[in-house]
Formats: structure tokens, sequence, C-alpha cells
């Protein structure tokens, strides 16, 4: 065998090694690999702790489960660095001061006693405008039939003309249920001496109240707190009255309004 022969053998037995490129490439995927099996917990930590955040400052980034990303301030960013367009202004106060957290009421459709409350706790009910005061105060009677209205008119009892009518008549069969028409205090439950009958009034607050007439009878007393549409009595034709109805009454500090423009 020549000698050309035995250096071409050797070379086959012992083939050449890869480049120092080739096994950079490899350690590189080998990272790659590392690295995802790291997963993402132990990576944030590593980034952290490159930003000059800290091991457990990284953890704890990680562990919220809201942070996705972390930000590494760059060369430029230093201490004194401020973002004067998000600076807020400082709040100041005595030492001794007193900062109240009541809940101011808040009234809506879906709460009209709440409503009726801040109205009244604004100021006095005689302040009040038409438009403010529409439906603020809800119906006495499921049903609810006008007959005799707010005002001037002929008597039904005497037959004489220019007898003032001091509220709103609503048709009403006796023993029909007598709702509260808002929250309040009762005031008086019982005969009253110039035509009402069995009589029911509810004071609402800050010169509110409402009164119920000609009751067959009522199941309130004086001092009890009702609610809004809480019953309160039963429709009849007691006292001043030619039938079965319910007379309703609006006083406004002491004076009768009509009660149209509350309903």
């Amino acid at each position: 065998m020549t000698q050309s022969a035995v250096r071409g053998r050797r070379r086959a037995e012992n083939p050449p090694r890869p480049s120092a490129a080739v096994s950079g490439s490899g350690a590189a995927r080998r990272g790659r690999r590392a690295a995802e099996r790291r997963g993402p917990m132990r990576q944030l930590v590593e980034i952290a702790a490159v930003a000059g955040v800290g091991q457990k400052a990284g953890v704890a980034l990680a562990a919220t489960g809201l942070v996705l990303t972390v930000t590494v301030p760059t060369a430029t960013q230093g201490p004194a660095a401020t973002d004067t367009g998000s600076e807020q202004p400082q709040v100041t106060a005595a030492a001794d001061a007193v900062v109240p957290f009541a809940r101011a009421a808040v009234g809506s459709a879906a709460d009209p006693d709440g409503h009726l409350k801040q109205l009244l706790g604004a100021q006095s009910a005689g302040r009040l405008t038409p438009a403010q005061v529409q439906h603020a105060l809800g119906s006495p009677l499921a049903a609810m039939e006008r007959t005799s209205p707010f005002g001037y008119r002929v008597s039904p009892v005497t037959g004489s003309a220019g007898e003032f009518h001091r509220g709103q008549d609503f048709a009403a069969q006796c023993g029909t249920a007598v709702r509260a028409a808002a929250g309040g205090t009762v005031t008086f439950a019982g005969w009253h001496p110039y035509g009402g009958g069995n009589r029911v009034v509810i004071d609402h607050g800050n010169g509110l109240e409402t009164t119920y007439n000609h009751l067959s009878s009522f199941s309130v007393s004086v001092g009890q707190k009702v609610d809004r549409g809480a019953p309160i009595a039963l429709s009849g034709t007691t006292g001043a009255s030619t039938g079965c109805h319910l007379h309703f009454e609006v006083m406004v500090n002491g004076e009768v309004v009509d009660p149209s423009g509350w309903l």
C-alpha cells in the first residue's frame, strides 16, 4: 500500500472537527431551549435583576400575574430624571383637619324616596319648583281615578258654590288599601273634626306633609315611621262625604297645595 493511500485512510477514520462558528450556533440553540425550560416567571426575575430591580422585586412582579413586561431603564435615565408632564399637584391640609366621608343622598327613578330626601334636604319644600316636585310622591291607591279636583267647586254636600276643595279626590270602593305616598312619620291618626272623618297625616320632613281622609279605618299610630307604599288605612266615607272615596291632600309649610303637581 502506498504512502498516499495510508494518509487517505487515516483522514477517513478521523473526520475533521466542526468549526468554531458551527459550535457557537449549537450553543445558541441550547441556550434558547434552556430559556424556554426556565419559564416566564424565571425570565422575569432575571430581567428584573439585570435592570437593577433585584431578585425579590422580580419575583413579586412575576407572582402578581399582571406584569407581562418589564421595562429596562436605559443608560440615559437617571435618578434625577422626571416627567414634568405627569406631575400631580400636591394637596396639603392642616395636621388637625377633619375630612368627612359621609355619603351624600343619592336619588334616582329607582329610588324615589332618596330623590325626595335629596330635594327636601337641600331646601324647604316651599322653595321647590314644579319641575322638581313632579312625581316626587307615590300613588296612595293602586288605581288612581281622579274625581273632584283641587280648588273652588260646588259643594257636593250643601250644593253651594264657592267651596274651596283642599285636596284631590280619587274614586275607591270602601275598604280599598290606602298607602303612604312617601316615607315619613305619622303625626296624626284619628277623627278630624272639620269633615275629614278618619284621617291620617304623615310628615315627610322639611315642611312637606300628606293627609288621607274619609277612611273607614287606619292601621298606624302617632309617632310611627312608615315607608313609601306601606299600607296605612282603608278607604271609606266617614266625615263630610257623599260616598266611598279617598280625599288626598299635600301640605307645604302648613298650607295645602294642588296634589297633582306632586304625583
